[in-house]
């Protein structure tokens, strides 16, 4: 069967094609197993002109049987010409923009730098889930942030209540500690507040929830898995790996029942009643993002990760439990991500 379609393919491609070496073509017949990269590479061509030349969109998955033109000459100089005019703008022009469209090679944290935001405000106005992808062509609201310059004997709380933003924020975006001394001349950013998303209409309160369609908490390697009561060795949740500041969000809606420091072992702790005996615990945080007592939305971030358990490793310790009995998480989310 797999013969016939490389046969069928080949009886699309004129012969004059076919006698072709792929770095002379002008036009390429697609055959079985292709990909966009692969024919790019073959042909000599940047994928951005193939790409320009031939109007493709994302994800850029090209068919069998499709015939492709292969810019050459001035063609291509004319398609190379096409993408610099639409390239990324110079970090000036992002520093002051309010939105941008996602180019070839562009991450979150190198447009976050071009932009001056933190990385953290532009996937909450974005709504981007961990791990946190750009798309080519993605056009991204940039949170404006404006700057304050620290006055002499000026407190966080006459700055948060000048620009109505709290201080808990204002130091989330400034990579500070809430009681951290504020010397005269420090240059703040003001963020941008974006409001958590809403529970959809008739979504069931956390008291009333049965199993929760649970998602993960972030994206990383688990460096520790669970291993259940009984052994010396128990461990009643999941360490995943991340970097230190990433958003740690919750798997399920609910209500935050704890949301501070337990310096015995988990460091700066959020657990999460969702309901129905189910609970989610976030440890290790480098800092805690609400407050107990707060409803929260599934995927709301509860905090940042950090190193502050007994492991000191920079990583979430993430619990799930049924019935106040500890549970295995990779039971119950969904593939990983």
């Amino acid at each position: 069967m797999k013969g016939s379609y490389v046969f069928a393919a080949l009886l699309l491609a004129p012969a004059s094609l076919a006698a072709l070496p792929p770095d002379k073509e002008t036009v390429h017949v697609v055959g079985e197993g292709e990909t966009l990269n692969g024919i790019a590479n073959r042909a000599g061509v940047p994928r951005d002109r193939i790409i320009e030349a031939n109007d493709l969109k994302p994800p850029y998955v090209v068919q069998v049987g499709r015939k492709l033109k292969i810019p050459r000459g001035s063609e291509g100089k004319a398609a190379e010409r096409s993408i610099a005019a639409r390239k990324s703008p110079s970090s000036d022009s992002l520093a002051t923009a309010s939105s941008y469209v996602v180019q070839p090679g562009d991450t979150l944290g190198s447009i976050a730098i071009r932009a001056q935001i933190p990385r953290v405000l532009i996937v909450e106005a974005n709504g981007i889930a961990d791990p946190y992808p750009v798309k080519l062509g993605q056009k991204l609201t940039l949170p404006r942030t404006r700057r304050h310059t620290v006055a002499e004997g000026e407190t966080g709380f006459a700055i948060a209540y000048k620009y109505a933003v709290p201080w808990e924020q204002i130091a989330i975006a400034n990579g500070i500690a809430e009681d951290a001394a504020l010397p005269p001349g420090k240059v703040l950013l003001i963020p941008t507040i974006i409001a958590p998303p809403k529970a959809p209409a008739g979504m069931a309160s956390a008291s009333t929830a049965a199993a929760p369609g649970f998602a993960w908490p972030l994206s990383g390697p688990i460096r520790r898995g669970f291993k259940a009561r009984g052994s010396s060795d128990f461990h009643d949740g999941i360490d995943i790996t991340a970097n230190r500041g990433d958003a740690v969000r919750t798997v399920a809606a609910g209500k935050v029942i704890y949301a501070r420091n337990d310096p015995d072992q988990f460091g700066n702790l959020v657990v999460v009643d969702h309901g129905g005996g189910w609970h989610s615990a976030y440890g290790s945080l480098d800092r805690i993002t609400v407050k107990q007592g707060e409803d929260v939305t599934k995927g709301e971030r509860v905090g940042l990760v950090g190193d502050t358990s007994l492991t000191r490793n920079t990583e979430l310790h993430f619990e799930m439990r049924k019935g106040g009995d500890p549970v295995d998480p990779v039971k119950y989310l969904p593939a990983r991500p």
